[in-house]
């Protein structure tokens, strides 16, 4: 058999040797094609195949709007269908070797993305690595996380988590076919970026997920972002309105147009569709169960960018020209009874710097650090890290934001449009080789340490000693002192 040919549980499949001597699969179906009647239902086996089916080009991307910043961010949605649920895998070989398995989780705060774009090309993690990596796309949006288990009752218990059911159903796929790739099923790393964390985060508490991975690398994204059932059943309250669906006509939703559903769902505010707390496939929140220990035989490797939030607003024209006036009434929007709290703990005067800085900790470097200390409370293996290189794009003001350290990560700042985000200076490929080889490593062996670095202790409550990674990368203790202060009194003032 060619050594491009790979036997699944479903088929055969034919891939194709490309640069490096590594060998890629594409648009391999992992489900059913949730279309119809299982739109808004959990995820079903795919069928099987006769002959051999190619897998030389990627599948077409989930449902989604166009969005300007993940066009930014290298994402294509020329090819969308409903039709979406394939995964693509990279491996130096189909062959009997039991190489580590990477599963990247796309980003795109659960709307937007895919497992085909450009910076996630698995090749130099196969050529310099000898890892198998896999990406998949799952439901986004309205057709991944609409709640319809309150309105429509046991029929669609799981609609709301959709997209992780899809996630999970991948990684049991993984789990079923990698062997045949030359990957090893008893040695999983799942890895992802921003809500692809964020799903990770997820998946650390998810029942059906137990078991189906064995370590985790999340950056910029933790175990915090889920609904509850009674907001999550508000925003599908909101879209079925929008949508003119009656709540005792459900089934309507199956015959409406992908644009439609697309189109209501621009309707409700940022991150309202994400995972839910369905009390069925998600029984209670994430950090409730790890805290009792759902995840603790799973190494972690998590951290963020030190100006994370930049990107959101450096863009935004509320700040264009903001006299002092208006800047408090940004604060007073956001934070609201918080900003006594943060004028008291502030030397200076309100600024967008420090709106960035606190929103950069409330969002995402303090759930970080929440789900490392829980971690850690179960003595599980836990790493964490700061991106600190700052891309000279737009004159400076984006900083290390977010998503900057996804072609540093995959070793892509070769990859077309990553030079608009990163600039083209030389010394950014030294960075590049530093973090590819430490997530390799930490993939391998579930320890992050490389020759090339300083000793990388684990994160304990004591030292909080955390990797910076930069030109020259080192360990500092407690880098985020002043800002996790501030937000863990403002944690305890929401509480009380």
């Amino acid at each position: 058999m060619s050594n491009t040919i790979v036997e699944s549980a479903y088929g055969k499949l034919q891939g194709e040797q490309i640069e490096g001597g590594v060998f890629a699969w594409k648009g391999i179906p992992y489900a059913k094609p949730p279309v119809g009647s299982l739109r808004f239902r959990a995820p079903e086996l795919p069928d099987s195949w006769e002959g051999i089916r190619k897998a030389t080009s990627f599948s077409p991307v989930a449902p989604q709007s166009q969005r300007e910043i993940m066009e930014f961010f290298g994402n294509d949605i020329s090819n969308m269908n409903e039709d979406c649920l394939y995964l693509n895998v990279w491996s130096p070989g189909a062959d009997d070797k039991k190489r580590p398995v990477m599963v990247w989780i796309h980003g795109g705060a659960f709307v937007s993305g895919s497992g085909s774009s450009t910076w996630y090309d698995g090749a130099s993690f196969a050529a310099q690595g000898d890892v198998v990596v896999v990406t998949i796309n799952y439901r986004l949006g309205i057709f991944g996380f609409l709640h319809l288990g309150e309105i429509g009752g046991a029929e669609y218990a799981t609609s709301g988590n959709c997209g992780i059911l899809d996630q999970v159903a991948a990684l049991q796929w993984v789990q079923d076919n990698i062997a045949a790739f030359g990957g090893d099923p008893n040695n999983v790393t799942v890895f992802g970026e921003s809500a692809g964390a964020m799903s990770i985060g997820v998946l650390l508490g998810f029942p059906s997920a137990q078991g189906l991975f064995h370590k985790a690398i999340l950056q910029s994204g933790a175990a915090a972002n889920v609904h509850s059932s009674e907001k999550a059943t508000k925003v599908a309250g909101h879209l079925l309105a929008a949508l003119q669906v009656e709540p005792t006509n459900l089934s309507k939703l199956e015959e409406l147009p992908v644009e439609q559903l697309i189109q209501a769902s621009d309707l409700v505010p940022p991150m309202s569709l994400g995972p839910v707390i369905d009390g069925v496939s998600l029984p209670k929140h994430p950090q409730e169960a790890i805290a009792e220990g759902s995840a603790k035989d799973v190494s972690i490797l998590i951290g963020t960018n030190k100006d994370e939030y930049n990107i959101f607003s450096v863009f935004d024209p509320e700040w264009k020209n903001a006299d002092e006036t208006k800047v408090r009434q940004i604060f007073e929007k956001t934070f609201g009874p918080l900003l006594p709290l943060i004028s008291m703990s502030n030397k200076g005067p309100l600024s967008q710097d420090l709106y960035n800085k606190l929103l950069t900790m409330s969002i995402f470097t303090g759930p970080a650090l929440k789900l490392t200390e829980l971690q850690v409370n179960q003595g599980a293996p836990a790493w964490m890290y700061r991106f600190d290189w700052e891309t000279p794009v737009f004159g400076g003001a984006l900083k290390s934001t977010h998503a900057l350290e996804i072609p540093f990560v995959f070793n892509t700042l070769n990859t077309p449009n990553t030079e608009n985000f990163t600039g083209s200076s030389p010394e950014r490929q030294l960075l590049a080789n530093q973090m590819h080889q430490t997530w390799i490593n930490f993939a391998g062996n579930g320890n992050p340490n490389t020759e090339n670095l300083t000793k990388w202790p684990k994160y304990d409550m004591n030292e909080r000693s955390i990797m910076i990674f930069n030109i020259e990368s080192a360990v500092v203790k407690d880098p985020n002192r002043e800002e996790r202060i501030i937000w863990e009194q403002a944690a305890m003032m929401m509480k009380s």
